[in-house]
C-alpha cells in the first residue's frame, strides 16, 4: 500500500510580509539600495525551502548566486524571519576567515540596523583561536619557562596582557594587535587541558566568555571546520541539527574541507620514545596528585605498556619493508594502492584505537584532578609545565586513535580510502589515512537530521551542471532537494573582455616559463591595478625575479604577509600608479579588489591540481576500478570551477570594468577547452590565431 506523502507547508503571509517590510525598509535607508530581479528570486527560492514548501521534511537546497547578486543579504532576508518564527537558531557556515569577518563586522551588523527585525548574532571560532588568560599570565610570572626566542617577545605579552585588562583586545588570535610567532601563541592558546572552565581561575578566560554568548544567540557564524568537529562530537556546542537552519557559504569547499577534517595522520616510527616521556609524566603527577588518583595514574601506567607492545611490531614491520616502499632517497611518500594495509597492521588496528581511545579517556579524568588541587604559588609553575606535557601526550594519542581507527575499516575495491606514509629528513615515517569522499557521513550527520539547509556559492555548478556537486555532497537521492542558478547582474559584454594571446608553447612544454617571462610585459600596463595568478609557487619565483631584472616592481605572495601586500597594492592603485600582485591560487578566491585595484588579471595557466598527491592518485584510482575517467571526471571538474573562480576575481561592482588575459592555448587547443570557456562569465572573447 502506498502511503501517502505528507503535504508540504507554505510560507506564511506574515512572513512574506516580513520579509517585503525588511526590503522596504533598505531602500528608505539606502538611496542607492535596489531590488534585483535576481536578488528577488534568491530570496523567494530559498524562503519556500526552509518553510516547507517543495517538500514537508527534505528541506535542502542547491543555490549558485554569481557575484554581485547580493547572495549575503538575501539569505539572511529569506532564512532569519523564519528561523526566528519557528525558534530554530540560523547557522551560517563559511570556508575562508574572509568571508566570516565580512559577515560580523559589516553584513550581520548592517542587516540588523535596517531591516527592523530584532535578534543577537555571534561569531564561534575554535578553542584554540583564543588565548588562556593564567598561561598568558603564567608565561609572564615566569620568563625562565620561555625558550630564547620567546623572551625577545616577552613585551608582546605584556602588551597582550594589559590589552586584555583594558578590553581593547577580545583575546582571541584574529583581533592580536600585532603578529605573534606560531610557536608562542601556542603556548598561551587554550586548551581542554590548561583551560578547564571547572578551575574558578578560568572562567573569565576568553573562550569561556565566548562560548557563555552562544546560547542568547539567533544567528551563529562558523567555518565549515567547526562545524564538521561540533557535528560529529554530537552538538557540543552548536544546538542538534534538528533545531537548525543552516545556511553553508562557499559549499563548494564543503566535500574538500569535509575530507581534510575527517582524515588522520600520526607517526609510526619510534613510539618508545614519546610513550617513555607519557610514563615519566605518570611517575611526576603520583608526586603532584591526592591519592584518589593513583589508581588512575597506574591505570595510565598498565595502558601505556600496552600500546607500547601494540605498536612494537608495526615499527618492526616499517623498519623491514622501508627498503622496498621507498626506492630512492628523493622518494618522500608511498602510497598503498586500493588502501591496502600489510596484514599485521590490519590486525592490530582496532586494538591500537581501542587502547589509544581508553588512554585518553584516564589522562582526561587526571587533568581534572589536576584542576581541582589548589596549587601553592610556588608549585604553579611545576603544574603549568605538568598540563603542557599532559596536552601534548594527549595529542599524541589522539593522533594514534584516529588514524588507526580510519585504519581499521576494512576496505575492498575500489577502496573508499586513501592511505598512505610520508618520510621527514630525519628519516621519521608519518601514516595517513583519508575519505575519499564524505557523502555518506554529511548525509548522516547534517542533510538527514537538519531542519533546513540551504548550500549556496558563486561556483556550485561545474561545466553549467549541478551533478558533480550533488554527487560529492551525496545529494542525488534526495526528494525535496531544489536547485537555482541565478546569473551575475554585471554587464560582462561591456565591461570585459578575455584575451588568449598567440603562443608557441603550452604549459605542458619545457620552454614555456621563458616565453613566459618574454610575453608577460607586454599584458602589465601602465598605471594599473594588475594581478597575475599562478598555477606553481616555483615558477612564480622564476617569473618575478626576471621580471624584476627587466625592471618591474612586484609585490610577491609570501613575500610579506597578505595583508602587508594588498594594502601597498591599494595605496599604488589610488594614487594612479602601476601596481602588480603576483600571486598562486589562495589568491583567485576570496580576494575582493574592486574599482581600480584590479582592471587587469592575468591567467598564466590552467590550474590542475598536481596528479601525483596520494590523495589525488587514490581518487584516481577508485574512478579507473569502476571503469571511469579520472581526467574527465575529476581533473576536468575540478579545474574549471577553480577558472570560474580566478575569473570572478575581476568584476566585482556594476561599475567595474577591465580584462582577463589567459595564457594557455589550451582552452583552444584540447577538446576540453570549449567546454571550460562557456562555464565563464559572458565576457567578450578575443582569441588571436
Amino acid at each position: 500500500m502506498l502511503t501517502e506523502q505528507p503535504k508540504p507547508q507554505m510560507l506564511s503571509e506574515t512572513l512574506k510580509q516580513q520579509i517585503r517590510d525588511a526590503q522596504l525598509k533598505f531602500k528608505t535607508a539606502l538611496p542607492n539600495y535596489h531590488n534585483r530581479p535576481g536578488q528577488n528570486k534568491l530570496i523567494a527560492e530559498m524562503a519556500n525551502i526552509v518553510a516547507g514548501q517543495y517538500h514537508r521534511h527534505d528541506r535542502i537546497g542547491l543555490i549558485e548566486a554569481g557575484t554581485g547578486t547580493g547572495k549575503s543579504l538575501a539569505y539572511l532576508l529569506a532564512t532569519l524571519p523564519c528561523a526566528l518564527a519557528q525558534k530554530k537558531t540560523l547557522v551560517i557556515a563559511t570556508a575562508t576567515v574572509a568571508l566570516q569577518e565580512q559577515l560580523i563586522n559589516k553584513d550581520i551588523p548592517f542587516f540588523r540596523q535596517h531591516s527592523g527585525i530584532e535578534f543577537d548574532y555571534n561569531l564561534v571560532k575554535g578553542r584554540s583561536r583564543y588565548a588562556c588568560i593564567e598561561r598568558l599570565k603564567q608565561q609572564i610570572v615566569q620568563p625562565d619557562l620561555l625558550t630564547s626566542t620567546e623572551r625577545n617577545q616577552f613585551a608582546m605579552l605584556e602588551t597582550l596582557y594589559q590589552a586584555w585588562q583594558q578590553r581593547s583586545w577580545l583575546g582571541d588570535k584574529d583581533t592580536l594587535p600585532a603578529a605573534l610567532d606560531d610557536a608562542l601563541w601556542h603556548s598561551i592558546s587554550a586548551d581542554p587541558y590548561h583551560c578547564s572552565k571547572h578551575d574558578k581561575r578560568h572562567q573569565h578566560c576568553p573562550f569561556h566568555l565566548a562560548r557563555a554568548e552562544i546560547s542568547d544567540a539567533q544567528v551563529l557564524v562558523v567555518n565549515h571546520s567547526l562545524l564538521l568537529a561540533d557535528l560529529a562530537a554530537g552538538n557540543a556546542i552548536l544546538p542538534a541539527p534538528e533545531d537548525c537552519i543552516y545556511v553553508i557559504d562557499e559549499a563548494h569547499h564543503l566535500p574538500a574541507c569535509g575530507r581534510d577534517y575527517f582524515a588522520a595522520f600520526a607517526q609510526l616510527t619510534q613510539p618508545q620514545l614519546w610513550l617513555d616521556k607519557l610514563g615519566q609524566l605518570a611517575q611526576q603527577l603520583i608526586q603532584s596528585l591526592p591519592d584518589t588518583s593513583l589508581k588512575d595514574l597506574l591505570k595510565l601506567d598498565d595502558l601505556r605498556n600496552e600500546l607500547l607492545g601494540l605498536l612494537k611490531p608495526i615499527e618492526r614491520s616499517v623498519a623491514e619493508a622501508q627498503s622496498r616502499w621507498f626506492t630512492g632517497a628523493e622518494q618522500k611518500e608511498y602510497r598503498f594502492e586500493h588502501a591496502a594495509l600489510p596484514k599485521l597492521w590490519q590486525q592490530q588496528a582496532e586494538l591500537i584505537a581501542s587502547c589509544a581511545q581508553k588512554a585518553l579517556n584516564v589522562l582526561e579524568k587526571i587533568s581534572s584532578a589536576i584542576a581541582e588541587v589548589a596549587f601553592t604559588k610556588a608549585k604553579r609553575k611545576s603544574q603549568s609545565k605538568l598540563l603542557q606535557d599532559l596536552s601534548h601526550q594527549a595529542q599524541k594519542l589522539e593522533q594514534q586513535q584516529a588514524l588507526w581507527q580510519l585504519f581499521a575499516k576494512p576496505q575492498a575495491e575500489p577502496a573508499f580510502q586513501a592511505r598512505w606514509l610520508v618520510r621527514d629528513e630525519q628519516q621519521q615515517l608519518t601514516a595517513h589515512a583519508c575519505p575519499l569522499s564524505v557523502a555518506n557521513t554529511l548525509e548522516h550527520l547534517l542533510f538527514a537530521q537538519a531542519y533546513a539547509c540551504i548550500l549556496c556559492s558563486a561556483t556550485l555548478t561545474v561545466l553549467n551542471s549541478f551533478e558533480h556537486i550533488k554527487y560529492e555532497l551525496g545529494l542525488t537521492e534526495h526528494p525535496g532537494l531544489r536547485t537555482l542558478r541565478v546569473d551575475s547582474p554585471f554587464a560582462y559584454q561591456q565591461n570585459g573582455v578575455i584575451i588568449l594571446p598567440k603562443m608557441q608553447h603550452e604549459p605542458t612544454s619545457s620552454g614555456y616559463t621563458d616565453e613566459l617571462i618574454s610575453l608577460l610585459p607586454r599584458y602589465l600596463p601602465e598605471q594599473q591595478g594588475s594581478l597575475v595568478l599562478f598555477a606553481s609557487y616555483w615558477q612564480m619565483q622564476q617569473v618575478a625575479e626576471a621580471l624584476r631584472k627587466k625592471g618591474f616592481s612586484l609585490l610577491v605572495q609570501g613575500e610579506a604577509s597578505r595583508q602587508s601586500l594588498l594594502s601597498l597594492h591599494q595605496q599604488q592603485c589610488q594614487h594612479n600608479r602601476t601596481s602588480i600582485l603576483f600571486g598562486t591560487q589562495s589568491f583567485s578566491e576570496g580576494l575582493d579588489l574592486p574599482g581600480k585595484l584590479l582592471t587587469n588579471l592575468v591567467i598564466t595557466k590552467l590550474p590542475f591540481a598536481v596528479p601525483t598527491s596520494p590523495l589525488e592518485a587514490a581518487m584516481s584510482e577508485a574512478i579507473t576500478k569502476k571503469g571511469g575517467n579520472p581526467f574527465v571526471q575529476l581533473a576536468i571538474p575540478a579545474t574549471a570551477k577553480k577558472l570560474v573562480q580566478a575569473c570572478g576575481r575581476l568584476l566585482r561592482q556594476e561599475q567595474d570594468q577591465g580584462r582577463i588575459v589567459i595564457l594557455d592555448r589550451r582552452l583552444v587547443t584540447k577538446p576540453y577547452g570549449k567546454a571550460m570557456l562557456d562555464t565563464l562569465p559572458p565576457f567578450r572573447r578575443k582569441i588571436e590565431y
